[in-house]
């Protein structure tokens, strides 16, 4: 990554980021659009993005958290610098429809956490989170361990204090993403850099239900982490090595871009190009194109046919009026070594 030069290394840094907070929420079950998040993302860093998306303050929120934790890993963990992101997580003090308490841990009124199975009337229960009236005292033991230079294997370390924090259950909601941030600032600290080039999130999203099994064992087997630690480590490993993937289609990109630029092009053919390259749905047809630049189907054959003769787009087999095209990713080595 030091060899691509800024440019790229941004775009990189704005896709992993992107990846963590969009992936996170989803392992919690919240789907985020990824335009609003990338948008926020790139605003706050100061980086270019050709997306204008408003982001609502729920993606405002967490996005304002997993930077701050990613590049300010440098600063002490303290129960403020906590509250301060359980309250950008929850504007409205209200997790859906529910009020909570925002930016303080979970009250006796919330009543105690549980990990339990069984039928209703005969349920077991396996684990039970420290009650209310502990956690001023069991938290100040976690961070003050987290700050600590205890010898312990930083990498580790991260794995050890997402499971605290997350057996702890110190907030009434959004315990995972919090503790799921605290494990990046972790591994930013590891990397001693605020760049982030793979996604932890998004390979805990990938593998998310053995992902609570592996905490829920934790958890009933006395607090043993042993098992939960060989997991993480394999899930560090296989996030690591997606990473290549992504860093990959980063790389097309800027292929592509290098080709385009050649010969400029025009706004609407610019603006459908960044949509292909980010998730775009389906083939592209001249309606589609149509709709996304909103101009004439005949404007938008007229763009297109531009954009094949040029080598930029591919014509799919089907003929006729509704002919529709990919993007041309793969290049001549010549073109790959530009």
């Amino acid at each position: 990554m030091e060899g691509l030069g800024f440019r790229l290394r941004s775009e990189a840094k704005l896709s992993t980021l992107t990846a963590d907070v969009v992936k996170s929420s989803a392992i919690e079950g919240e789907k985020l659009d990824v335009e609003e998040v990338r948008s926020s993302i790139a605003r706050r860093l100061g980086l270019e993005h050709a997306g204008a998306a408003v982001a609502s303050r729920d993606v405002e929120g967490i996005v304002e958290m997993m930077l701050d934790a990613t590049q300010n890993y440098a600063q002490p963990l303290t129960s403020e610098r906590l509250f301060g992101w359980h309250a950008a997580l929850f504007p409205t003090g209200r997790s859906g429809m529910h009020k909570i308490t925002v930016g303080a841990w979970r009250p006796v009124e919330a009543g105690a956490m549980q990990v339990v199975s069984g039928p209703i009337g005969r349920e077991k229960v396996y684990f039970e989170a420290p009650s209310a009236e502990k956690l001023d005292h069991e938290m100040n033991m976690f961070l003050g361990w987290f700050e600590a230079a205890n010898g312990i294997d930083p990498v580790v370390k991260a794995g050890v204090a997402h499971f605290w924090f997350v057996t702890m259950h110190p907030f009434e909601d959004g315990n995972g993403r919090i503790g799921r941030a605290i494990m990046d600032l972790a591994l930013a600290r590891v990397d001693g850099t605020a760049e982030r080039f793979y996604s932890m999130s998004s390979q805990i999203e990938a593998d998310r239900k053995e992902y609570y099994l592996q905490l829920e064992r934790g958890q009933r087997n006395g607090l043993d982490v042993t098992l939960w630690l060989e997991w993480f480590l394999g899930c560090l490993s296989r996030a690591i090595a997606k990473a290549d993937e992504m860093l990959s289609g980063v790389l097309q990109k800027a292929r592509l871009w290098e080709k385009v630029n050649l010969q400029p092009v025009n706004e609407r053919q610019r603006k459908v190009i960044n949509r292909l390259l980010d998730e775009f749905e389906g083939k592209l047809a001249s309606s589609k194109y149509a709709k996304l630049v909103k101009c004439s189907e005949d404007t938008a054959l007229r763009d297109i046919r531009t954009l094949v003769e040029r080598g930029v787009l591919l014509k799919n087999e089907a003929g006729g009026r509704s002919t529709s095209c990919t993007l041309a990713l793969n290049f001549s080595a010549s073109e790959q070594g530009a």
